[in-house]
Parts: C-alpha cells; structure tokens; sequence
C-alpha cells in the first residue's frame, strides 16, 4: 500500500532523513531587494499569466484596449490571490495565475448564445458554489475530505506527469513558433535554445549564488537582447502608452446560462485538485505539516480569487505549475518573496506601459525558460512517485488514467465535433479527465479493500 509523503517523513530516522529542497525555507525572510528581483522572475515563468489575455483578445477580435484590460485585470486578480494565500490563508511559496482549463472553456463557450457575458456570468455562479462547498471546516469540510484522497503520492505525482505532459504544448511549438511569424524558425530556435542553455548552466553554480537564484529572469534578458539583435521588437511602444487599469464590474455583460455553469463547475475541479497535490509536494520540500483544514483555507483563498476575477473579465486562479518548478531550480522556498511577487503583480496590472513591455517580449524566450522548467515538474513528480510500492493495484491506478487522459489530445476532430460540448472540453483537458478517473477508480479500490 502506498504510503504519504507525510508518513514516510515521520518514520524517517536522522540518519536516513533526506536532504532539505530549499536553502531558504519557507518561513524564512528574504532581504527585499532579492525578493523582488525573485518577484520578477516567478512572474517571468508564469506562461499562461503572459500569453493567454493575448489569445482571448485574438479569439474575440478585442480591440488593443480591451485586450491590455484583460493583462490588467489578470494581473491584479492574481496578484491579490497570491497575498492572501502568501500571509493568510495557506501560508506556502504557492504563486497563482490563469487556469488552462478556464482558458479552454472561455474559448470553447465564449462565441455561444450570450457571448462573453454569458460565459463570464456562468463562470461566476460556477465560482460562488465552488466557494460555498470550499468554505474551511476543519474536519468535516469538502476540500478535507477530498485532500485524503489526492495528497496519496499516486494521486498526486500522477496528477502532475499529466499536467507537465499537457504543458509540452506550449514549449517546443511556441519556441519554433509558426510560418510567416517574425523569427521564424531560425532566430526562434536560435534565442530560445541560448535562454535555455542559460537557465540550465546558471543552476549549476553553487548554492546561495545570486545568478543561481536568478537564473530564469537573467535568461528571458539574454534571450531577450539576442533575438531584439536580428528581429524588430515594439519596446518603444511602452513610453507612449501611459494610464492605470481600472477594474469594471462585468465589462462584456452579465447573462447566466445552466449548461455553462455546468462546464466551468466541472473545469475548476481538477484545478482544485492539482493545487491539493502542488500543496502537499511543496509542503514537503519545505517539511512544514500540511492539515486538511489548512488546504481547505487554499483552495477557498483560489476559488474566492476565481469568482472575483470573473466579475471583473478575468480568469480562474490556480496554483501555477510552472513556479512549482522554479522553487526547485532556484531552492528559495520563501513565502515572503511569494508575497512580493504578489505585490509586483497588483501593482503591474494597474500599469499601462506594463501591458505593451509583455508584448514586446518574444515568445519564444517565454516559452524556452518555461520547458526548462516543465521538465523540471515533470521529473519532480516521478521523484514524488519514486517512494510508492508498485502493486498491481497501484500500477493499474497510475497508468490508466495517465493513458486515457493523454489520449484525449489525439481524438480525430472530425470524431471530436459529433460530440455533446461538454464531453469535448473533458477530453480536450487531460487534468479534468485524469482527476475524474484517479478519484473514481481510488475510491473503488477502497470500497473493495473494506468489503474484502
């Protein structure tokens, strides 16, 4: 039977103890000049938090001011999020940003009956229920019960090899780019392979060195400056673009419509249960206990920032993956430079200029620091799962679902479109697919342990 990380840690004699993840722990306070310069980089590793208000804005033919609202908006949802879970609620070096899954969602649902207001709308209402069943309770709540069932290491390593196996779709085909784009190929392979050459040797220096620490943020520069060398970039835009953000109260409408309330009901329950297992993971690399009632008090902190972000255009909040990664690569495990990078992003989401300095940013230097540090998830999780005994139970439970959830992504579209909408968003998203199919078949192997 595979036991928790928890256990195998208080079993664990001195001698066998292994070797603390962090060199700064979590509780550990960071001068301010280093957090920030930490703020910055985690903000630089958050993919989706830079790319996905652009790919709203081009499936929606926003105009370039309601597109920058989104960047604003997201931004400071986020950044709000992530103070409260940094100093108040779960009290870990968690970074949260925009959820793929609500992306998927938005772009499946937004071109509906209701348009953008409807899905918005829906989005909420999904949002205040899920705040509701998320309200912390400290042994009778939701959220406590269903941590017992995804911080087992099956559970939660499994989770993430399909969350950084989905993310390879954003790391090699945005660092190539596509046909007739600036830099393509060429210059996109070119810039991207130097930030991550750059990321990978400058994690070689030793521990505490203060390159090592920035290794991500001093690569996006240096990819930066060798692609702006043979490509054109927009950098002068940022001066001519000054004024604050200010957040509007459903700014594309307000329609609720059932069936979408379904859809993104559903899309936010793996996201719950991915950041239940990033919890746990993160907990243990900084050795702090983890209760039930404290990931209650998380979960509530995200799906709280979800609703509000939806109420004023922006996207769900989830634990980002991408910074889990980052935590590895630098050892800083800090919740104060979390709480910094919280307050960058409040206040960079009221920036104007902020919105236009992204934009110049090539994506392909994004998306070459964020494979490095993918790749550095996707190891994490088989180092969580490198503690489980492999019975035939344990074996069907992880690679079942790994499978059919992988699978999904290559269903023929000519097949996909014959389908009910909500079955193409749940095989379209292989988190929402594999959480189903663990918890189900977890469960069940429980029930027949306790008749047997």
């Amino acid at each position: 039977m595979a036991v928790t990380a928890a256990a195998t840690a208080a079993a664990a004699t001195p001698e066998t103890e292994p070797a603390p993840i962090f060199d700064i722990g979590i509780d550990d306070k960071v001068k301010v000049s280093s957090s920030i310069g930490l703020g910055v980089q985690n903000i630089l590793g958050m993919a989706g938090l830079l790319i996905f208000p652009a790919l709203i804005g081009t499936a929606f033919k926003l105009s370039a001011t309601d597109t920058a609202y989104l960047y604003g908006v997201t931004f400071m949802t986020s950044g709000l999020v992530v103070i409260l879970q940094s100093v108040f609620l779960l009290r870990l070096p968690i970074v949260q940003g925009p959820y793929a899954g609500s992306l998927a969602a938005l772009l499946a649902v937004g071109h509906g009956k209701g348009g953008l207001g409807a899905a918005f709308g829906s989005m909420v209402v999904a949002g205040l229920i899920w705040c509701v069943l998320a309200i912390p309770i400290k042994k009778y709540g939701l959220v406590t019960y269903l941590s017992k069932f995804v911080r087992d290491p099956i559970i939660c390593g499994v989770l993430v090899l399909i969350l950084a196996t989905q993310l390879t779709s954003t790391a090699l085909p945005n660092v190539l780019g596509t046909p007739g784009s600036p830099g393509f190929p060429g210059m996109n392979l070119v810039s991207g392979l130097v930030t991550a050459l750059v990321v990978i040797l400058l994690t070689l220096l030793p521990k505490g060195t203060i390159l090592r620490r920035g290794a991500v943020l001093v690569a996006v520069i240096v990819g930066t400056v060798v692609y702006a060398i043979f490509e054109p970039t927009h950098f002068a835009g940022v001066v001519h673009n000054v004024g604050f953000t200010v957040p509007r109260i459903f700014p594309f409408g307000f329609s609720v419509d059932g069936e979408l309330v379904l859809i993104f009901f559903i899309t936010l329950f793996p996201a719950i249960a991915e950041s239940i297992a990033t919890y746990d993971i993160v907990a243990g690399w900084g050795r702090q206990e983890l209760s039930g009632y404290r990931v209650s008090q998380g979960v509530f902190g995200e799906v709280l920032g979800s609703t509000v972000g939806a109420v004023f255009g922006g996207m769900s909040t989830l634990a980002y993956p991408d910074n889990i990664g980052l935590l590895r690569v630098t050892k800083v495990g800090s919740r104060y430079v979390t709480l910094a990078t919280g307050v960058i992003l409040l206040v960079l989401g009221g920036l104007g200029p902020f919105d236009h300095l992204l934009q110049a940013v090539p994506l392909p230097v994004l998306a070459a620091a964020g494979t490095v540090l993918f790749g550095v998830l996707f190891a994490s999780a088989i180092d969580t799962l490198s503690g489980v005994h492999w019975s035939r139970d344990n074996l069907m439970l992880a690679g079942f679902p790994f499978i059919t959830a992988i699978g999904g992504l290559f269903v023929p579209p000519a097949t996909m479109k014959v389908l009910p909408q909500v079955v193409q968003l749940i095989l379209q998203q292989p988190l929402i697919l594999g959480t189903v199919l663990l918890l189900l078949m977890k469960a069940g192997y429980g029930l027949r342990r306790k008749e047997s």
